[in-house]
């Protein structure tokens, strides 16, 4: 192996993709799962450089013959360049979480930070928060030790910025968080190293909160890559920060899912699949994925349940997808109604609105909540300001299929441009 990556487990790793797309080198994940197998590998040393994630980034420095002074400071090295049969050792982590603070205007001067978790990467973060000058940072842990806090207690620990370093609400293990961001007012920031999901729940609930600042670990992952393979390389990139923002878009554009929302027999099932042709993306029809698990149809649920029984189905299948990627989700014309299932979709994915004009839309056709023109007016009325509060963009569909994927292509660039 020339250039990859070691740890226990790297089954969700995007590294090999990032080092792919940055430098052309072949990267290889070489999963470890004990230490017995991680001591072999490094004693063979049959490598020019690798990167070391969970749970080694202590157990390679054993075998390092020069740790940088920041990673020795830190205690974890997670960047190993073979030079000449000597290991050599550095922390890009560092580099990459403080890269995500600066991209983000993140001031640390004087404030009060809270760092969720006492694992390895809450060293790193705890670094890079006093060296930007925090007067105060705390630790907060579910079963705190001396001088740590429970997550009760730091609810009322005045803190201004937040910081996860905790597997908490990771892929496939979504929807969790441990701590009431709600109820902290004077938050400036919370910063998540969790890359997958898109947005933790943790980032969701900030943004709900209002917080200025609520990013999630992409960025921080892609930086700590591309710093890394300064180092694998021995030289630098002409503008780093450039690099970073081109893989990120990239990235978010491939595994991110797109959602279509809008009124029944808008197009989101026309448009949808041609879209998802033009982006890769494999094509989701969650009310036919409703049809497929209930074993019933649409109108046989209502008939039988309610619209309040179809909903919780909804949910169902709108939490079981949204968690995934590289999907584009055709979304039931009532999906807005349910704060949640928006919350679902935007941990992964970004939201189109398909805007028909009210006089192209379709009456019936098996829909039990757009029977009569009447009934399909008002039900406009109600819900368009619910798709135009959650969508990303708005995408125009009053002449062909071929213009409004065209308009959601113009959409995509712009939004994953930023």
């Amino acid at each position: 192996m020339e250039y990859g990556l070691i740890g226990s487990r790297l089954g969700h790793s995007y590294s090999k993709i990032i080092h792919e797309m940055l430098c052309g080198y072949h990267y290889d994940l070489c999963p470890l799962p004990t230490e017995e197998e991680a001591r072999a590998f490094l004693t063979k040393r049959a490598f020019k450089a690798i990167n070391v994630t969970i749970p080694y980034k202590k157990l390679v420095m054993e075998y390092c013959s020069y740790i940088d002074p920041r990673a020795k400071a830190i205690g974890a090295v997670n960047t190993v360049v073979n030079k000449s049969g000597l290991l050599y050792g550095y922390n890009t982590d560092y580099l990459g979480f403080d890269y995500l603070c600066t991209a983000h205007g993140v001031d640390f001067t004087g404030k009060t930070v809270l760092i969720l978790g006492s694992g390895g990467t809450h060293n790193t973060t705890s670094a890079v928060a006093r060296d930007r000058g925090a007067s105060r940072v705390l630790t907060v842990s579910r079963h705190p030790g001396p001088d740590e806090l429970s997550y009760a207690e730091a609810v009322h620990s005045g803190a201004q910025i937040v910081i996860n370093t905790t597997p908490a609400g990771m892929y496939p293990n979504v929807g969790v968080c441990n701590l009431d961001v709600a109820a902290m007012p004077g938050l400036e920031a919370v910063l998540d190293v969790v890359y997958n999901p898109d947005r933790t729940e943790l980032i969701l609930r900030a943004q709900e909160a209002g917080v200025p600042v609520a990013v999630g670990g992409l960025e921080m992952l892609v930086a700590q890559a591309v710093y890394a393979a300064e180092y694998f390389l021995d030289r630098k990139f002409p503008d780093a920060p450039a690099e970073i923002r081109q893989i990120v878009s990239a990235l978010r554009r491939d595994t991110l899912n797109v959602a279509l929302i809008g009124m029944p027999s808008s197009g989101k099932t026309t448009v949808g699949r041609q879209l998802a042709k033009q982006l890769g993306k494999t094509f989701v029809d969650l009310d036919e994925e409703i049809v497929k698990a209930d074993g019933r149809s649409i109108p046989d649920i209502f008939a039988a349940e309610g619209e309040d029984g179809f909903r919780q189905r909804e949910t169902a299948q709108t939490a079981r997808f949204s968690k995934e990627g590289h999907q584009l989700l055709s979304c039931g014309g009532g999906i807005i109604k349910r704060p949640e299932n928006l919350r679902l979709l935007r941990q992964n994915g970004v939201i189109l609105f398909l805007d028909r004009p009210l006089d192209s839309l379709v009456v019936g056709g098996g829909r039990p909540l757009s029977s009569s023109p009447e009934a399909l007016r008002a039900m406009e009325a109600e819900r368009r300001p619910l798709y135009l509060a959650a969508a990303d963009a708005v995408i125009p569909n009053n002449t062909t299929v071929a213009d409004a994927v065209a308009a959601a292509m113009e959409a995509l660039d712009e939004i994953f441009s930023h």
